[in-house]
């Protein structure tokens, strides 16, 4: 029981949709990523997913809008409603995330940047 210091936490990593786990809530996982350009569209059937703005500008896309989601910010997608994350041009965005353990990265999705375990930092 210390405190984490999420600074330090996002330079143990510089990759890019690859979420790292920080610590778990009971059933859920609480994960940072660094994120750059778009992701994969996906959904996740039984999950919803949190995903809080630390730096930068989120743009969460779904089919018939796009959401801007600012540092300091966060956005809930509920389950089932596909959605693309992304960000502006060249700009680096870290996240927060909170998600069920069982939660599947790309949802359904098969992708190169699909992830099945998450590192420990």
């Amino acid at each position: 029981m210390k405190p984490l210091n999420l600074q330090q936490k996002f330079g143990c990593f510089s990759n890019h949709w690859h979420p790292h786990q920080i610590g778990t809530v009971n059933d859920m996982q609480v994960l940072l990523a660094k994120v750059k350009g778009e992701f994969v569209w996906h959904s996740h059937d039984t999950e919803d997913e949190l995903f809080q703005v630390v730096r930068g500008t989120l743009l969460m896309q779904f089919r018939d809008r796009t959401e801007v989601v600012r540092e300091g910010e966060l956005i809930i997608v509920p389950r089932g409603v596909e959605h693309c994350p992304a960000t502006r041009g060249g700009e680096e965005v870290h996240l927060l995330l909170f998600e069920k353990q069982s939660t599947a990265h790309t949802g359904g999705v098969q992708d190169a940047r699909t992830q099945t375990d998450y590192p420990k930092i």
